[in-house]
């Protein structure tokens, strides 16, 4: 897998187990995302499919995007399209993606980087697979998640921060039988460089078989993982899991993770993203790419987006960049 690795975890911090006393969640639920396409075409897994809103708040939803190899000219990205009300989180695992937006913000990012995007007030953008990937095919694999806005910040100035691979928290567990990637929040002191409006935790962590880990997990926080590929268990329950599912858990101080002894061939650990936040518990109307409050909110989106006021896309194509190259400024819409 070529999202960040390292050749010894037990040389990186360690997460402390929980304390004496400490709770392991429950497992609530465990749901099987159903599969579909996006944008032009490109293969998803919808990860929260079936899970009730009040599990999921902050969040909104997230799409396991591949994992696939893409034939020359079979890779796809998505048309220009508009955003407001939330921020859209894009971690590529493997493979190569190319980010613009209406307000000046992205770049390439490749393997273990991610774009961290608030759409806040609104504007366009557009995520599409870089030509040399076209030309050559290749591997793609990666994960897209909206996190939800509160009502005093779903008109903050867009945003865009570029994450490259070698700025993640990195931790191990204590035996050092799970690596582990903070990309935003904190567990046990290992912190994540993305810069959030609403508090969350956003990790990737690879599981060797037959480990185990256990999480200490803030308390006012929901807690979810989703299994990108492998099988174990999760909760002190030791609930079976697979690829493509996900697990909610209740109230707790701690998750509880392990992977099975024996593992497919092709993915030698179990791999999940581990996620939780704050709850922001306020009306939300989720119309297509607007997040908002109420119903008239989304009607004045809408006509914002169709008379230009989100802004309008580069008059020329988008060019050939490299990872960390940014793309040229935006047009005007004057």
């Amino acid at each position: 897998m070529p999202a960040v690795t390292v050749e010894n975890p037990l040389a990186l911090p360690r997460v402390a187990a929980p304390g004496e006393g400490a709770a392991a969640r429950p497992v609530l639920a465990v749901t099987t995302a159903p599969s579909g396409f996006e944008g032009e075409g490109f293969p998803v897994n919808r990860a929260f499919a079936g899970i009730r809103t009040e599990y999921l708040d902050p969040f909104i939803m997230m799409d396991q995007m591949g994992e696939v190899e893409y034939a020359a000219g079979e890779p796809k990205g998505t048309p220009w399209h508009p955003h407001r009300g939330f921020e859209t989180v894009t971690y590529i695992i493997d493979g190569m993606f190319i980010h613009q937006d209406s307000h000046g913000g992205g770049g390439v990012i490749t393997d273990g980087d991610t774009q961290w995007m608030t759409a806040g007030s609104g504007l366009l953008h557009i995520e599409t697979p870089p030509e040399k990937l076209v030309q050559s095919g290749g591997w793609f694999h990666g994960i897209q998640l909206w996190v939800n806005l509160p009502k005093a910040k779903k008109w903050s100035p867009p945003r865009y921060q570029d994450i490259r691979s070698g700025q993640v928290g990195l931790a191990s567990s204590p035996d050092g039988g799970a690596l582990i990637r903070v990309i935003a929040g904190g567990i046990d002191g290992v912190e994540g460089p993305g810069v959030t409006h609403t508090p969350i935790t956003l990790a990737h962590l690879s599981i060797t078989p037959g480990a185990r880990v256990e999480l200490p997990w803030r308390k006012d926080f929901n807690a979810l993982v989703y299994v990108l590929n492998g099988r174990g268990t999760v909760g002190a329950e030791n609930r079976p899991v697979h690829s493509a599912q996900t697990a909610v858990f209740g109230a707790g101080d701690s998750i509880v993770i392990a992977a099975d002894k024996q593992q497919d061939s092709r993915h030698p650990t179990m791999d999940v993203i581990v996620l939780g936040g704050e709850p922001i518990r306020e009306p939300v109307v989720h119309y297509g790419p607007f997040v908002m409050n109420t119903e008239d909110e989304i009607r004045q989106a809408l006509l914002d987006f169709r008379s230009g006021k989100m802004g309008v896309e580069p008059t020329s194509p988008i060019p050939h960049l490299q990872p960390g190259d940014t793309p040229p400024p935006p047009a005007s819409a004057e």
